[in-house]
C-alpha cells in the first residue's frame, strides 16, 4: 500500500487534522486569541495545541508522556481546544463571509429581542433579511422572517395589519422555495450517491430505475420563480441524471449551465467557491467525455488564469479542490492530445500534492489520480511505471466506492504485464484479475470479451498473434458506441491500444491519429 494512503489511515483524529490544516496566520492568530484571554498562556489546551502542532504524526502515547494531561483528563482537554480554534477561525477575517455576517446579526437582533428592545431588532432583522436574500440565502432569511413576526406580535405600531401581510406573503414564499431547494438538493445527492457506489447504468434495468426515480423525485416548479439557488440544484441533479445514463452531451449541457449561472452571478462565486469548483471541473470532464477539444482548451486555460489572479476564493477547502480538478484535467489534456511524454513533468508535482495533502485527501482521490497517472505512463510505452502506480490501486482494500475503477485498473495490469513480457507473472495477474471480474454483479460484456481473449493470446503462435489482435478488435468494436458498454472505453482504450499491435505503431500515434481525424470531421 502506498506511503501517503497508509498515513491518511494513521492521521484520522479531528483535532489533530484541524492543526495541521491551519496556515501561519491562522496559527498567529489563535496564539493572539489566547493571550486576550488572560491567564490562558500557559494552560494546558494551549501547551497541547503547541506539541500536537509540532507533532508529524499523531501519537497519543507521546501526548501521554509529555505530562501535559493525563489519559482520562485528554479526551476533555481535546474538546476544549477544537472548540477554541474554531472560536479563533471564526474570529479571523480571512474567515469572515457574508453567510457568517448574516448569522451574527440575526444573533445581535436575537439579543436585543430578549432586552425587550424590539424597534433596534427589526432594525437589524430588516438590514439582515435584506443582505439573505440578496445572496440566496434564502433559509437564513425565513428564520428572520419568523422571528420579526414574534416581535411583531409584542410591538405594536399602526401599521401592524399591512406588516403582518406581508410577512406572511413574504414566510409563505421563502418557505415554498426553500422546499423545492430541499426536494431538489436531496434528489441531487441521492444521484450522485448512486453514481459513487455504482457508476454508470449498466442495462436497460438500472436506465428504467433511475429515469422513473429521477421523474418520480423531480418536484413541480416554475422556473420563472426560481433565483440563483434553486436552478443551481435543478442543474446539479440534470448533471448527475445525464452523467448516470450516460447522456453526455446532456451532461455538457447541464455543466455548462451551472458554470454560466456563477458567470451571470460573479459576486457569489466568493460566497460558494466549492460549488463554482465543482461546476468547472463538471463542465471540463464533459467537454472530455464530448472530445470537444477547442472548449476543454478553452475551459482549461480560463482556469489556469483564474488560479494565476487569485480569483476564486483560496482556503483549506478550495486549495484541495484547485489540485484535484486543475491537475486532473491537466492530464485529460495529455489524454486529449495524445501528449503522453510531454505530461511525464505532472506525476512528479501530483505526489509532492499528494504527499503535502495527505491528511484531508481520502483515498478515492488518490487512487482515482493514481490510475490517470498509469495511464499516461501506458500512453508512454513505460509499462513498469504503469504498472507501479496500479498496484497502488490493487493493494487499496478498503475503498468504498469506485469498483469500476478497481476492474480496469486491473485489465489494464494485466495488459501492461503483457506489453512487458512477464510471462511468469502473467499467469497469477490474469486468476487475479478473473477472481476480482467473477465478484462484480452485472460484468460488462466488453470485461468479458476482454479477460477471454487475452487469456487465449498464451495459446497463439507468433506468426498468427497480429491476426489474433484484430479479431480481438473486430469482437469489442462493436461495443465502442453502445449504449451500455461504451462506458468500458471511459477507463480504458483497448481499441486503440488492440490497433497499435496490429499496425505495430505506438498508441500514442494511434490516438492522436483518431483526434485529428474528429477534428477535422467538427
Amino acid at each position: 500500500m502506498s506511503k501517503s494512503i497508509t498515513s491518511l489511515n494513521q492521521q484520522k483524529d479531528s483535532l489533530f487534522i484541524l492543526i495541521k490544516s491551519l496556515s501561519k496566520s491562522e496559527k498567529r492568530q489563535f496564539n493572539l486569541y489566547v493571550s486576550r484571554l488572560g491567564g490562558n498562556v500557559d494552560a494546558k489546551f494551549f501547551s497541547l495545541f503547541k506539541f500536537l502542532d509540532k507533532m508529524k504524526a499523531y501519537n497519543e502515547k507521546e501526548i501521554i508522556k509529555s505530562n501535559i494531561v493525563t489519559k482520562q483528563q485528554l479526551s476533555n482537554l481535546k474538546a476544549h481546544l477544537y472548540k477554541q480554534i474554531l472560536i479563533s477561525l471564526r474570529l479571523n477575517p480571512s474567515h469572515q463571509n457574508i453567510r457568517l455576517q448574516i448569522r451574527e446579526q440575526l444573533d445581535f437582533a436575537t439579543i436585543l429581542y430578549q432586552k425587550g428592545l424590539y424597534k433596534q431588532s427589526l432594525k437589524l432583522l430588516e438590514k439582515a433579511k435584506g443582505l439573505a436574500i440578496d445572496n440566496e440565502e434564502k433559509n437564513v432569511a425565513y428564520e428572520i422572517v419568523e422571528l420579526e413576526k414574534v416581535i411583531e406580535t409584542q410591538y405594536i405600531t399602526r401599521s401592524i395589519s399591512s406588516r403582518a401581510d406581508f410577512l406572511s406573503v413574504q414566510a409563505k414564499n421563502l418557505s415554498q422555495l426553500n422546499v423545492t431547494t430541499s426536494k431538489l438538493s436531496n434528489l441531487s445527492l441521492q444521484l450522485y450517491s448512486h453514481l459513487l457506489q455504482n457508476g454508470y447504468v449498466k442495462n436497460n434495468e438500472e436506465l428504467l430505475f433511475i429515469t422513473n426515480y429521477f421523474n418520480e423525485k423531480l418536484p413541480k416548479y416554475d422556473f420563472s420563480d426560481f433565483g440563483f439557488r434553486e436552478k443551481l440544484w435543478l442543474y446539479k441533479s440534470h448533471l448527475w441524471f445525464s452523467l448516470l445514463t450516460q447522456n453526455f452531451l446532456q451532461s455538457y449541457k447541464y455543466a455548462s449551465k451551472w458554470v454560466d449561472l456563477f458567470k451571470n452571478h460573479k459576486e457569489l462565486i466568493s460566497l460558494h467557491p466549492v460549488f463554482y469548483l465543482k461546476g468547472k471541473n463538471y463542465l471540463l470532464e464533459a467537454s472530455f467525455l464530448v472530445k470537444n477539444n477547442q472548449k476543454f482548451k478553452e475551459e482549461l486555460s480560463y482556469f489556469e488564469n483564474e488560479i494565476e489572479n487569485k480569483s476564486i476564493p483560496f482556503n483549506s477547502n478550495t486549495e484541495i479542490l484547485i489540485f484535484l480538478y486543475f491537475y486532473t484535467n491537466k492530464l485529460h489534456l495529455h489524454f486529449l492530445e495524445a501528449t503522453f511524454s510531454e505530461g511525464e513533468y505532472l506525476v512528479d508535482i501530483i505526489n509532492t500534492k499528494i504527499e503535502t495533502y495527505q491528511s484531508r485527501l481520502d483515498n478515492h482521490h488518490i487512487v482515482i489520480l493514481y490510475y490517470k497517472i498509469a495511464c499516461l505512463y501506458f500512453g508512454m510505452n513505460k509499462n513498469k511505471e504503469c504498472i507501479f502506480y496500479l498496484s497502488k490501486i490493487i493493494n487499496t482494500k478498503d475503498l468504498k466506492v469506485a469498483e469500476d475503477l478497481q476492474c480496469f485498473a486491473r485489465i489494464l495490469n494485466l495488459i501492461a504485464h503483457y506489453e512487458c513480457g512477464l510471462d511468469y507473472d502473467l499467469e497469477r495477474q490474469f486468476v487475479d484479475t478473473y477472481k476480482f471480474l467473477l465478484k462484480m454483479e452485472n460484468l460488462q460484456e466488453v470485461q468479458k470479451e476482454f479477460i477471454t481473449s487475452i487469456r487465449d493470446l498464451s495459446d497463439v503462435y507468433p506468426h498468427e498473434i497480429k491476426n489474433e489482435f484484430q479479431k480481438i478488435h473486430a469482437r469489442l468494436s462493436k461495443y465502442e458506441n453502445h449504449q451500455y458498454e461504451k462506458r468500458a472505453f471511459l477507463y480504458l482504450d483497448i481499441l486503440s491500444w488492440l490497433e497499435s499491435k496490429v499496425k505495430n505503431k505506438p498508441i500514442a500515434m494511434i490516438i492522436k491519429e483518431k483526434a485529428n481525424k474528429s477534428i477535422k470531421r467538427n
